[in-house]
């Protein structure tokens, strides 16, 4: 499934807008220089397409190129830490 992945920090998510709802990583910033990713969601419809695995990938990378620290208190970003 192709998804475009939509960066929207003034939200704090990276998000991909589908024909029935969006999927959804969300974050915020802390003040140590830190990004908690805090949950992951993508509609029932849409699971298992590897819609939330590209959010999570999408987000790691930003946090990353930003030099920020991860932490994830969201169980499925856990999976990738």
């Amino acid at each position: 499934m192709d998804a475009e992945i939509v960066h929207d920090d003034q939200q704090g998510c990276f998000l991909i807008e589908l024909e029935r709802g969006r999927a959804v990583l969300e974050y915020q910033l802390l003040p140590d220089n830190t990004v908690n990713f805090s949950r992951t969601y993508v509609p029932g419809e849409y699971r298992n397409h590897g819609l939330a695995e590209k959010l999570v990938r999408a987000g790691l990378s930003w946090a990353n190129q930003q030099g920020l620290r991860v932490r994830a208190t969201c169980w499925y970003v856990q999976k990738f830490l």
